[in-house]
């Protein structure tokens, strides 16, 4: 196939995925906005309603990154809490380095049938995103501004909301608040000298304050914390345009299991002991550049099928209207009727790539570089 040719039939593949992610988000969405009638009636079924929605939104993306770009995602961690994963529910802490993260942590839930039900603490603007902004707010995640001062009774009360979840979560949670980069690394060590902390190579200071709340507000109710770190292998910079043009990945990521009672409940002493654990994180993370590999027993875990057959039943049900609309379309001859078909087009791929920016660490939030100056 020529150049020209490669770069129409990528080009149309992903026209044709944007377009079945969209119009299913959307759809999605309209549906989620009726259970809400069932809230004040029976609010742990509208709760269940939501889960399985969700899931049909988010496992479209998984499903790009397992099926469709063929990512390879391998688990280190310990066998006898492996066996736990997805059967409890649990605190799980992610390293912030990487565009596709946030994506890894779904596949992270998924393998483990916990993504539908997982939960986040995600800043306020996400929330006004359409499909997995709104998603995300029939699924009661925990939206913040980033001013604590202003944040701290809305977390609580969201969190403490939680404790009579009818399903298994994972609260996923990045500690440092915002994706890593150089500047907000130098700062953020200006800031660990200040305080007199030990300053981190690979990450930046974890924000203690939200873990905190996070640990008092779910404990009795969550049995563990997960620490995870994610890497890739071969010095690798996975992008979310990579994943939808079908680049193939490889992800490690390093778990281990902390019972949830050995976090101190104290503030104080909470914030000592997860600065702690970001430099054990560290450690591991000089280890695994070092060596290429994980202090602990690696295992793929198995393929589920949900993913890639909820995207084809999306696909099948959204793909022959498309496709006979476009041939009436073209059947008519009339031009502004392609005009009106091809500005429709250009707008969704313009909505896409805005979406896809969202991720993108030289667009990112700047908050860790103002934030740490003003301290």
């Amino acid at each position: 196939m020529d150049i020209v040719g490669f770069l129409k039939s990528q080009f149309i593949c992903h026209l044709l995925i944007c377009y079945i992610f969209i119009v299913s988000g959307l759809i999605i969405n309209f549906i989620q906005l009726f259970t809400l009638i069932l809230w004040p009636i029976n609010k742990q079924l509208f709760r269940r309603i939501n889960c399985r929605l969700a899931y049909c939104i988010s496992s479209q993306m998984v499903m790009l990154l397992e099926w469709w770009s063929g990512t390879d995602c391998t688990l280190y961690t310990d066998p006898e809490s492996y066996h736990k994963y997805g059967k409890e529910n649990a605190i799980v802490i992610l390293n912030h380095n990487f565009e596709i993260d946030f994506l890894c942590g779904w596949n992270f839930c998924e393998r483990f049938g916990v993504l539908g039900s997982s939960k986040v603490l995600a800043k306020k603007e996400l929330s006004y995103m359409p499909i997995i902004g709104w998603m995300w707010y029939f699924l009661e995640i925990v939206f913040c501004k980033r001013k604590w001062e202003e944040d701290r009774k809305t977390v609580i009360q969201k969190l403490l909301s939680l404790r009579d979840y009818p399903e298994n979560f994972w609260f996923l949670i990045h500690c440092e608040g915002t994706r890593f980069t150089e500047q907000k690394h130098q700062i953020s060590m200006q800031v660990a000298e200040a305080k007199g902390l030990p300053k981190l190579k690979y990450h930046l200071l974890p924000r203690t304050k939200g873990f905190a709340v996070t640990v008092q507000c779910l404990r009795n109710v969550v049995s563990a914390v997960y620490d995870s770190t994610l890497n890739f292998r071969n010095n690798e910079n996975p992008t979310l345009l990579g994943v939808l043009n079908g680049k193939k990945y490889h992800a490690d990521l390093y778990v281990r299991q902390v019972i949830h009672k050995e976090v101190p409940e104290d503030e104080q002493e909470c914030s000592t002991w997860l600065h702690k654990l970001y430099q054990e994180k560290d450690a591991f993370q000089e280890e695994y550049y070092r060596t290429g590999t994980y202090p602990a027993v690696p295992i793929v875990p198995p393929h589920r099928p949900w993913t890639l057959l909820n995207w084809l039943f999306w696909a099948l049900l959204l793909l022959y209207p498309l496709f006979k609309l476009l041939i009436n379309m073209i059947n008519s001859g009339s031009s502004l009727t392609l005009a009106s078909f091809a500005f429709v087009i250009i707008i969704a791929s313009v909505g896409v790539r805005w979406m896809i920016g969202v991720t993108e660490i030289n667009k990112g939030s700047t908050y860790g570089n103002h934030e740490n100056k003003q301290k």
